[in-house]
């Protein structure tokens, strides 16, 4: 072969190696679900290689599992980040508070350096805001300079010096007189900047801070640490070859050197199955084996960080390694253990515990260590506790392997969390489901979680083909793909325990968009999910509003709005009703759960509540006043078309439950007035190649996606002509990632979109609203769990991320079954 032959054959095989390496990094979702339970136990990993960041809870905020393999005495990183490792030069707050002068008056001269004469400064102790439960000194106004004084022995001796620093909003920081960090803008954490240590100098020293707010809270916390040098072997990375997402796992596959490393994370939240969906414990599964033939030795290092268990990093956390018959098991949380102390949308749970555990006959060997020690430990061959108490503790795990050749070898590490209480509601702690009873333990759970490993991946595995093949039946590839995608988020955003009154309650966090609790306008959504593969979740997404009003404690002739802000159900606490809106879909919801069981009971049980509401529809839903709809960041509308649908939808839905429980008479009564608003509608809303907004403006249009339950409950009440204009319209108006929600605006609802998409008179059209909606979840630069809020021409999230709603995505697949039906 000559020369030219055999570089142009090198260049081929170069090319074609970079193209299959580039198809296998394709992306797959926005972010990754790897550990999803619920609200407070829910980690993602939000780029496609997971080796290229920190894994992090929904709310972006570092929940840190890191993975790493030592082959033949290679180590490489494969899952996470590893954190630096730090040691403390100068402390900040979170190791323990420390003096400082401030003022709040502009000073003179060289107030930045250490001779400055501040002995008319006022003294106080860090750290400084204007949040008194978290703030040693109070900060309130626009303003304030701050002066440490401290002394270094040996600044020689430092290897790296880093600023440690927190602060809200814009910052100046000066050492000795020097500007070593300015920063417009605020922090939520701890941030790490590195600083020359040349300017630190043998004695005193000062840093000299400026910041300025000028929106929203003040804060400042601050010291100095140093960045230690690593020892042992290099770290490197492995190959990160595929990803592969199904409903109940993650699935990632890596080439390490020598051996090939398939990594699975499964989280088996099977519907029909409320003691396993319940039961707080995901698996991680290790399956190694040699790629060239010969036997290596392997052992594995999962190192999980404790800020899993609390709200906020500076937190001091406890950690204990202990065992049962069968597992190891690494266990940290709070100190404080505040539980059910607080109710926020941002926020992390800081009470119950979170667990690591291992099957002892697989000679795991567990340790903590500072999470920033984690990588160096394992990097030496140490697994020995050097630390039980503290902050940002690693709970670290080290299975062996042993020599593996060809064969593959298989070992799992068990994750869990017992939140001991999860819920409060209506003044009443709850426990959660799998507990309810308060005799059974998270380390029964953990043994039986093990014992059960490999039943239930089989019935993961045949879960997951299931939901796929229903998918791509109903609306092929770009669809399932999307519905996937939505299965263990809609899910995660749920916590399911049971009443006083032993009934179901399946209760959604409101995520990104206010933190309420049961929100009806987010179960609304939610609700094709659940109604495919177990309506009884879905009455537990309505016990708690019936029994709102049925308690007399929401007196109105509507439907409440939630029940309050997550975890805390005690009432509502949203500021303004939604009368139409959440009567609306309560009426509908119950008439979905009568269709698809084919059983009247639930909506007789309730039957005096849904006759309140619905005479509400029908005396103010016709033609709504200026209300609130779920698009409430749209603002307020009066006579709005599609809340008028979901009126008439609703009376219609009563009327049809009446013919279930033999109300013949009603059901006619009901049925005739939901048809003569049908008639009035037509001509109030006809825009001629469209149906408008409002009523009073034919040069609006909107999304009439509360259409969608007149076609799948079979109600007939709108001729075809509606929704065949309605389409045609629509794909006039298609941007790059979407239809927008309405005329007013180019943001939209990716759930709405897939509503709209159901009653689109053939599958053309509805692959034509599909597709865009598939290029958001592969394309969108918002790195976050599902957005379902975002620009229709950017893609980029408006707001939003990691809620329930996108369960809506499943409403094809139940259109389909109950057209079978």
């Amino acid at each position: 072969m000559n020369e030219l032959k055999k570089i142009n054959i090198w260049y081929f095989l170069t090319f074609f190696l970079a193209i299959c390496q580039v198809q296998g990094q394709d992306r797959k979702a926005p972010a990754y679900p790897l550990i999803t339970h619920n609200p407070n136990f829910s980690i993602w990993s939000t780029t496609d290689n997971l080796h290229e960041s920190t894994t992090k809870h929904w709310t972006d905020a570092d929940h840190s599992l890191l993975g790493l393999i030592n082959v033949d005495g290679q180590i490489y990183r494969f899952l996470g980040k590893e954190e630096p490792n730090y040691k403390t030069i100068l402390n900040a707050s979170d190791t323990k508070p420390y003096d400082v002068q401030y003022t709040e008056v502009k000073p003179g001269g060289d107030w930045i350096l250490s001779d400055y004469d501040t002995s008319h400064w006022k003294s106080g102790m860090a750290a400084i805001g204007d949040d008194e439960k978290h703030v040693k000194t109070l900060w309130k106004s626009d303003h304030i300079w701050v002066r440490r004084i401290f002394n270094i022995t040996d600044p020689a001796s430092i290897n790296d010096l880093y600023l440690k620093i927190n602060h809200d909003d814009n910052i100046e920081v000066f050492l000795n007189g020097k500007k070593v960090y300015q920063k417009n803008g605020w922090t939520n954490s701890f941030q790490y900047q590195p600083i020359r240590k040349t300017d630190l100098k043998k004695g005193k020293n000062v840093l000299a801070i400026h910041v300025a707010n000028t929106a929203g809270g003040r804060f400042l916390d601050f010291g100095l640490v140093d960045k230690l040098k690593e020892s042992g072997p290099d770290v490197q990375i492995a190959v990160q070859k595929d990803v592969e997402i199904t409903a109940t796992q993650t699935i990632y596959n890596f080439v390490a050197g020598k051996v090939n490393l398939k990594l699975t994370f499964t989280s088996p939240l099977l519907m029909d199955d409320l003691t396993l969906l319940s039961r707080p414990i995901s698996y991680i599964t290790y399956s190694v084996r040699a790629n060239d033939g010969k036997s290596h030795a392997v052992d594995v290092l999962l190192s999980a960080s404790s800020n899993i268990a609390v709200y906020k990093p500076s937190q001091e956390v406890s950690a204990q390694n202990y065992g049962t018959d069968h597992l190891s098991i690494l266990k940290t949380g709070t100190v404080e253990q505040p539980i059910l102390q607080k109710g926020a949308d941002d926020m992390r749970i800081d009470w119950g515990y979170f667990y690591v555990a291992a099957l002892k006959k697989t000679g795991a060997v567990q340790f903590v260590t500072p999470v920033g020690a984690a990588v160096d430990a394992f990097r030496r061959g140490s697994k020995v506790s050097t630390v039980s108490n503290g902050t940002s503790l690693a709970l670290n795990t080290v299975i062996p392997f042993g020599s593996v050749g060809n064969n593959e070898v298989n070992r799992f590490v068990e994750l869990g969390y017992d939140e001991i209480y999860a819920i409060q509601y209506f003044k009443n702690n709850l426990r959660p489901w799998w507990n309810n009873s308060g005799k059974e333990t998270i380390e029964d759970q953990l043994n039986k979680a093990a014992l059960d490993y490999q039943s239930v991946m089989d019935k993961c595995a045949a879960f997951d083909k299931q939901v796929y093949t229903d998918a791509i039946k109903s609306g092929g590839k770009a669809y399932a793909h999307l519905s996937i995608l939505a299965y263990r988020q809609s899910i995660a955003a749920h916590t399911l325990v049971k009443s006083p009154a032993n009934e179901l309650l399946w209760l959604s966090k409101e995520n990104n968009s206010g933190g309420f609790i049961n929100t009806v306008d987010v179960t609304y959504p939610s609700a094709p999910l659940y109604l495919i593969y177990n309506p009884e979740l879905l009455k537990g997404m309505l016990n708690g509003i019936f029994y709102f009003s049925e308690s007399g404690l929401y007196p109105h002739p509507w439907a409440a709005h939630d029940l309050g802000t997550y975890p805390l159900a005690n009432g509502q606490t949203y500021g303004e009703p939604m009368p139409v809106e959440e009567s609306g879909n309560m009426i509908i919801l119950t008439a979905a759960i009568t269709k698809v069981q084919q059983d009247g009971r639930y909506a007789k049980k309730h039957w005096k509540t849904l006759t309140t509401w619905v005479n509400y529809l029908v005396q103010e839903g016709f033609d709504p006043k200026t209300q609130l709809c779920t698009d409430d960041f749209a603002g307020h509308l009066a006579r709005n078309a599609n809340l008028s649908v979901k009126a008439i939808v609703g009376i219609a839905c009563y009327a049809q439950m009446a013919e279930v429980l033999g109300e013949i008479e009603t059901a006619k009564k009901y049925r005739n007035i939901a048809e003569n608003m049908v008639v009035k509608w037509i001509d109030l809303a006809d825009a001629g190649d469209h149906y408008a907004l409002t009523f009073d403006n034919k040069n609006t249009w909107s999304q009439k996606y509360n259409l969608v339950w007149d076609k799948v409950l079979g109600l007939n009440l709108f001729p075809q002509q509606v929704y065949d204009t309605e389409i045609k319209y629509y794909l006039t108006k298609q941007n790059k990632f979407g239809i927008p929600l309405d005329s007013r605006k180019a943001y939209t609802k990716n759930d709405w979109i897939l509503w709209t998409a159901v009653f689109a008179p053939n599958r053309e059209q509805f692959d034509a609203l599909i597709k865009p909606v598939y290029r958001h979840a592969i394309e969108t630069e918002s790195r976050v769990p599902l957005n379902d809020f975002y620009d229709s021409n950017t893609g980029i999230r408006e707001n939003f991320k990691a809620r329930s709603v996108v369960g809506g995505f499943y409403m094809k697949i139940l259109a389909d079954r109950l057209q079978k039906k």
